[in-house]
């Protein structure tokens, strides 16, 4: 390269530097005004929950609202009429009734609206901790999509998407590149409105039958009755709330149903189990409950006439608590098994309401202190309990649960999830046959190999890209380094059924091969630098097109290590810078956003990667990219490697030809930035062009020696090798003969 050319490329490269660094400086912040918003501990937890929610916004026919009231809570909403106060509707917060997860892991804490026959009459999110509406897609995104509620029963079926139905369901519009954030809230309002609408009478719920108890009496030890369920473990770590010994659990409780008389008289013995049936009048149930813990689970601060807030029960949208009249002292469990326990009770449900037969959940009550601001919030903990079928009679009731948002996801999508499971394996296929591919190609003709990548890389930015959004992104690491940390939820990271098959599909390949059959096959922003670059050939800029000097390809090689080091870091201080320094990846801008939903920094920074891709390969992935660094650090442990020869030390033609500078002056491959388009190895097997096979070739040629075969190390099989060879083969004919 000529010195005015090196300077060009000197200068394009300042530029596109200074693009990077200028753009995320001076670009926008997204309006984050609802991410992980501090929300007072009033507005969740005190009685007048319109003093600190924009209820009129919800509910704008209503002038006056009560306090919270029924269980789950709610509000009433009054309209003047003639000088009197009449009821037009119920507004409710979210986490109120329900508890469900985004893909943050967190719920979107969402305030609803609906009139006295259903209608949802308006919906407002007050916070959330998504990261992708933080640094990717707007917040006006969630606003207009939520919209869509109002004007609809909440007694319709209400699904994501549009689609012919026989049963009546209504669809809605998705958020392109935010689906389980949309199923998880629109599993929110749905069952919010629901559940309120029940409990006010808006809508009828047929009775269920009572429980009929099998007459079963055996006497079970205590394994025996974890072992099938009839008696439920609910432990909760001092991690879990923040505070207490972190070497034993904040809570450790063990809970039962005691009705049934083989758990009954398992536990307390048959005159213990006599005495308290005789105790109980009908529509009465006792719940047994033995713990060890930091805390007492009867709660601190009670007193005779109180109430216990530390334990309920919840079935459906009722909640049962307990005073101290339904409570009664457990002196001793018979089982010989029984753990260690300092505390003990019975707690009696008094309600017609409560159903033995249908599932239920004890719930544990704890202060939860915030780590970064130690603020204190309410938090509850619980565990399901279903009678096990052998119990009742006709066995276990059939129960319609609502989707998880992750299955929802993955069902949804069976067809993309198979295309994209083999686009992953006959990308891993075809590496995994590269010995063959080399061997049938030369430096200058190499169909094998070009052609399949090309129309990988076309399927990536295509279909794994512009269509399925899958970009795995460094977003995703930070992620799964606080999870590690803090707390692992699988169903985080099933959200997204293509990232999470990505991520295994890159966890497993970079051991075996390294980074660069990912980054350099099958990245979707990758691909599309490769197919800008194979652009200016196509429009004749190829005399333009060159790589940057090997010195300083060496020296800025190392900026993406310290974009990645700096990212992870920050990340502990804080997710949300940290996410919108991830804007250093172009990749929401170009597959998950668009380019026509950003902001002109956000454009230019793809604009610029691209425009100075036409001239040169992959400038993005060498010098910036913290998800290749990332991957790049465990590629040092990889199994499989390039192949070398002896002569490669001192021969510096596949480092001259190498487009990922990973070739050093001593020949040797840096697995860490090589993105294995295999022209190296198409040379090793070439004697066209790798200069020991060359010189050797010649040597035969002039010599008048036949050319044999080039061996697994690289060089042709040597003729006193085939000439032994053949002559054991003749003595073998000979002798057989």
């Amino acid at each position: 390269m000529n010195h005015s050319l090196r300077r060009q490329w000197l200068l394009q490269l300042a530029l596109f530097l200074w693009v990077a660094i200028a753009g995320l400086i001076v670009a926008p912040r997204a309006n984050a005004s609802m991410y992980d918003t501090q929300l007072p501990p009033e507005l969740t937890n005190g009685p007048d929950l319109c003093a600190y929610a924009p209820c009129g916004e919800v509910m704008p026919s209503a002038q006056h609202f009560s306090k919270r009231k029924g269980a789950p809570a709610y509000v009433e909403a009054y309209a003047d009429d003639n000088g009197k106060q009449r009821v037009v509707g119920y507004v409710f917060l979210s986490t109120d009734v329900v508890d469900i997860p985004a893909y943050s892991g967190k719920p979107v804490i969402t305030l609803i609206g609906m009139d006295t026959k259903g209608i949802i009459t308006g919906v407002r999110v007050l916070k959330h901790s998504e990261p992708i509406l933080l640094a990717g897609i707007p917040e006006s995104v969630l606003v207009k999509f939520v919209q869509q509620y109002i004007g609809k029963s909440a007694a319709a079926k209400l699904e994501i998407g549009h689609g012919q139905s026989d049963d009546g369901a209504v669809g809605l519009d998705a958020i392109s590149g935010a689906t389980v954030t949309a199923i998880a809230e629109n599993q929110v309002i749905a069952q919010s409105a629901y559940e309120i609408g029940k409990q006010v009478g808006i809508f009828k719920v047929t009775a269920r039958p009572r429980a009929h108890f099998t007459p079963l009496r055996e006497k079970l030890d205590w394994a025996a009755l974890e072992k099938e369920g009839s008696v439920q473990h609910l432990v909760v770590q001092a991690s879990d709330i923040g505070s207490g010994d972190s070497d034993r659990p904040y809570m450790d409780l063990y809970f039962g149903y005691l009705n049934t008389p083989t758990l009954g008289i398992s536990l307390l013995g048959e005159h213990g189990y006599e005495r308290l049936m005789q105790d109980l009048k009908q529509d009465e149930h006792a719940i047994f409950v033995v713990a060890n813990g930091q805390v007492s689970f009867k709660g601190s601060g009670f007193v005779r006439g109180g109430i216990y807030d530390r334990i309920q029960v919840r079935q459906d949208s009722g909640t049962f608590t307990f005073r101290d009249t339904d409570y009664q002292n457990l002196y001793h469990l018979q089982p010989g098994d029984v753990p260690s326990y300092k505390e003990s009770g019975i707690f009696i449900v008094r309600s017609a309401n409560f159903n033995p037969a249908w599932p239920w959940k004890l719930i544990f009550l704890a202060n939860k202190v915030d780590p970064d601001t130690r603020a204190k919030s309410f938090a509850h903990f619980d565990q399901e309990y279903w009678l096990p079928a052998r119990y009742l009679e006709g066995g276990r009731p059939k129960v319609q649960r609502p989707q998880a948002a992750w299955k929802l996801a993955w069902e949804g999508k069976k067809l993309e999830i198979a295309l994209f499971v083999m686009f992953l394996a006959v990308t891993a296929g075809l590496y995994s046959q590269r010995d063959r591919l080399v061997r049938a190609s030369k430096r200058k003709h190499k169909p094998w190999i070009s052609i399949p990548r090309h129309l990988l890389w076309i399927f990536s930015v295509g279909f794994v890209g512009l269509y399925l959004k899958a970009q795995p992104s460094i977003t995703q690491v930070m992620t799964w380094f606080h999870s590690l940390i803090h707390q692992w939820k699988w169903e985080l990271f099933l959200s997204d059924p293509f990232i999470f098959i990505f991520w295994w599909f890159l966890i497993i390949s970079v051991v075996v091969w390294g980074r660069g059959l990912f980054c350099g096959w099958m990245c979707p922003f990758g691909s599309l630098q490769h197919l800008a670059f194979k652009l200016g050939q196509l429009i004749g800029l190829k005399r333009f097109q060159g790589l940057l000097p090997k010195k300083l390809h060496d020296k800025l090689k190392w900026i993406k290590y310290v974009v990645f080091a700096v990212l992870v870091g920050v990340s502990f201080y804080s997710m949300e810078m940290a996410e919108h320094l991830a804007e250093i990846e172009p990749f929401k801008t170009t597959f998950l956003v668009g380019v026509w939903n950003r902001s002109w920094p956000f454009v230019l920074f793809v604009g610029a990667i691209l425009g100075i891709s036409i001239l040169s390969e992959r400038p993005y992935c060498k010098y910036i990219c913290p998800l290749g660094a990332g991957l790049a650090i465990p590629s040092t442990f990889r199994l499989f490697g390039l192949k070398r020869k002896q002569e490669c030390t001192t021969c510096h033609a596949c480092a001259a030809g190498c487009g990922s500078h990973a070739i050093d002056a001593q020949g040797k491959i840096d697995q860490r930035e090589c993105l294995l388009c295999l022209d190296c190895m198409v040379m090793y097997y070439d004697d066209h062009a790798c200069p020991p096979l060359v010189k050797e070739r010649k040597s035969r040629e002039k010599a008048g020696l036949p050319l044999t075969p080039i061996d697994g190390k690289g060089y042709f099989i040597s003729l006193d090798s085939v000439r032994r060879n053949l002559s054991e083969k003749t003595a073998e004919l000979k002798k057989a003969g």
